[in-house]
C-alpha cells in the first residue's frame, strides 16, 4: 500500500494529467513522436490556446518537456518510460474490462 507522500503525489500528478480526454490524446500523440504545438493542435482539432493550457498542465505535472528547436518549441514526453506506462495502463484496464472480475460490475455499474 502506498503511504509515502512522494509516491502518492507522483500518482496523483499522473492521474490529474489523464483525467482530461484532451490531455490523454496529447500524451498518446507524444508517445508516438515529439511534435510542435501547431501540429498537435491541428491533429487534435483544437485551438492553439486550448492546447497551450493543456500542455502547461502536462509540463507542470512533469510529464512533458518543451525542447527549443530554433525559434520554435517541440514537445515530447519527459521520459520514454511514460510511453510504456501508458501502454501498460491501457492494457491493464482493457484486461480488467474483459475479465469483469469485480463482482458488483453488473449490478452497480461501477467498473
Amino acid at each position: 500500500m502506498l503511504t509515502i507522500a512522494p509516491d502518492i503525489e507522483v500518482l496523483a500528478r499522473f492521474g490529474r494529467a489523464l483525467a482530461d480526454p484532451i490531455r490523454c490524446r496529447l500524451m498518446l500523440a507524444l508517445r508516438e513522436s515529439p511534435a510542435h504545438p501547431s501540429d498537435l493542435a491541428d491533429a487534435l482539432g483544437i485551438s492553439r490556446t486550448r492546447l497551450s493550457n493543456h500542455l502547461a498542465c502536462l509540463r507542470d505535472c512533469g510529464l512533458v518537456v518543451a525542447v527549443p528547436v530554433g525559434r520554435r518549441t517541440r514537445y515530447e514526453l519527459a521520459d520514454e518510460r511514460l510511453g510504456r506506462a501508458l501502454d501498460d495502463l491501457r492494457n491493464a484496464v482493457v484486461a480488467v474490462e474483459a475479465d469483469k472480475t469485480c463482482p458488483n460490475a453488473e449490478t452497480e455499474g461501477c467498473c
